[in-house]
């Protein structure tokens, strides 16, 4: 027997039957939007991955003189509690160390050589090995960079990151510039629930009927539990970033962030449909295109 694939139109009623089961929730509370500047914005993804070693302080330093407008990073949590960036829930692919991160004290994590896999010439050379590049703490970020505006996602979801996290950016005073992202929508929820003056990027499940009323002109009638919208070009074979979709979001106040964007041609098509962000490994090209464009800030000069 062939298994049955949903066309649009069931896909659309699955949008409208997510609308009215999620009519009786209360949406995230109002807050001033300063994601959305009449300009894009050049988004150092994990500090510029293809440029210096992920989410560490060297990418992080090396964007932010660049003249980044934000930068991107990823957050779990060490075995006694303390804050990391780091992408994947081990060390194994981007480290000289072996293990997850949850079952490793900070100092086992600090130990490992952030910068000994990253090779910008295809595996010749392996520039950043043995140069002290550490993974970096949240702390570090948020004292180092008290004006940048962050990205940052939350990819542990047990134990709950939610409280500690929340408490870091009241702290240090940088819940007003931060957006915060996680694929889980238990992490998600937890975070909100601690953190409610945050702007919050809807999960996948959130967001797939915003996207898809979008292409009827009705993404008005879906809730909002968050303000900002970081999303993929496609997913599930559907075209999500379109003109339609980003205007549907503007019109309620919800920023626009595409992830994770490296060649020109497609960054020159979301800069002309209006997107508030380019999240990229390549900020530096970014820049460049921003620049010929009209629509450079800082990363651009």
């Amino acid at each position: 027997m062939k298994k049955r694939t949903r066309g649009r139109g069931g896909l659309l009623g699955l949008a409208v039957a997510g609308v009215l089961a999620g009519c009786g929730r209360t949406p995230q509370a109002e807050q001033p939007q300063p994601f959305i500047t009449g300009r894009v914005w050049n988004v150092a993804h994990q500090g510029g991955e293809l440029l210096w070693p992920s989410n560490t302080m060297l990418a992080f330093r090396n964007a932010a003189k660049l003249g980044v407008d934000m930068l991107d990073t990823d957050m779990h949590a060490t075995k006694d509690g303390v804050l990391v960036l780091a992408h994947d829930e081990t060390l194994d692919r981007l480290t000289d160390t072996q293990g997850r991160i949850a079952d490793l004290t900070l100092a086992e994590v600090r130990a490992a050589d952030a910068g000994y896999t990253l090779s910008p010439d295809g595996g010749q050379t392996f520039p950043f090995r043995a140069q002290g590049v550490q993974v970096a703490t949240l702390s570090e970020v948020l004292s180092e960079f008290p004006e940048m505006p962050l990205s940052i996602e939350i990819k542990q979801v047990t134990p709950s990151l939610g409280v500690p996290f929340c408490r870091a950016l009241r702290v240090a005073g940088a819940t007003g510039r931060v957006i915060v992202s996680s694929f889980s929508d238990v992490a998600m929820q937890e975070f909100r629930a601690a953190c409610p003056e945050v702007i919050t990027s809807m999960t996948e499940r959130e967001l797939r009927p915003l996207v898809l009323l979008s292409k009827i002109g009705l993404a008005g009638l879906a809730p909002l539990p968050g303000r900002s919208a970081q999303v993929p070009l496609r997913a599930g074979g559907i075209e999500v970033v379109t003109p339609a979709f980003v205007k549907a979001m503007h019109r309620r106040g919800v920023s626009v962030q595409v992830w994770t964007i490296n060649d020109e041609a497609t960054m020159r098509r979301l800069i002309a449909m209006g997107v508030d962000g380019i999240l990229t490994d390549d900020p530096v090209l970014l820049g460049r295109v921003l620049a010929g464009t009209g629509q450079a800030g800082p990363a651009g000069q």
